[in-house]
């Protein structure tokens, strides 16, 4: 199943989920890693270039994964949940979402306000111009603090929906997790009750 069904998230949005989360973590860690002071200047340059690359990427699946949270039906929330974890649960599902958009837009901004004006090549097939913004070094400094600022923001958000996630799974044992790894998670959970139930009628 493509698309979200009214109990069950579909293959689009568990493969946007588990992608852009890949690349999220992928790019922080790559962000720390260009910025050491020891590296040489060329392996430098070139990592400031795969960050920004990568970054694009995540700006591309963001920008669709929003859409299609818009427009695509929404689940129903798994069983068991309390209204303020339901609240929680969509609150930090749209907070994810900006997120994964404002964190690659700043660094575009970074990238177009530097007074050193180093084009963005896009993995090297083709260069992604700078948003028409004025350069100096004020400007490269506000949008490089909070750049930084959005993604710890970004960083820390996926850690507290990581640890509730493996909370439900493991202690709860609900299907809050399971039913982003396959589109038939919460079927085999509705089955499952139902046998129950036929069971204990028996």
């Amino acid at each position: 199943m493509l698309r979200n069904g009214k109990s069950n998230f579909g293959w689009m949005t568990i493969i946007l989920h588990w992608t852009i989360a890949v690349l999220i973590l992928g790019l922080i860690a790559l962000g720390f890693a260009m910025r050491r002071l020891s590296l040489d200047p060329t392996l430098q340059f070139s990592l400031y270039q795969w960050h920004k690359s990568f970054g694009f990427t995540v700006l591309g699946f963001a920008a669709f994964r929003a859409a299609w949270h818009l427009f695509d039906l929404k689940p129903q929330p798994t069983a068991g949940l309390s209204p303020l974890e339901r609240r929680a649960s969509a609150t930090t599902h749209v907070l994810l979402i900006v997120l994964t958009l404002a964190v690659p837009l700043a660094g575009w901004a970074v990238a177009s306000t530097s007074t050193l004006n180093i084009p963005s090549f896009y993995f090297d097939w083709f260069v992604i111009p700078h948003l028409p913004m004025a350069k100096s070094q004020a400007a490269e400094n506000f949008w490089t603090s909070t750049h930084a600022v959005l993604a710890y923001a970004t960083l820390g958000l996926v850690a507290l929906h990581a640890l509730a996630a493996v909370y439900h799974h493991l202690v709860r044992r609900d299907e809050v997790l399971a039913r982003m790894l396959t589109t038939r998670s919460q079927r085999r959970g509705e089955h499952v009750k139902g046998g129950q139930a036929i069971a204990k009628r028996k």
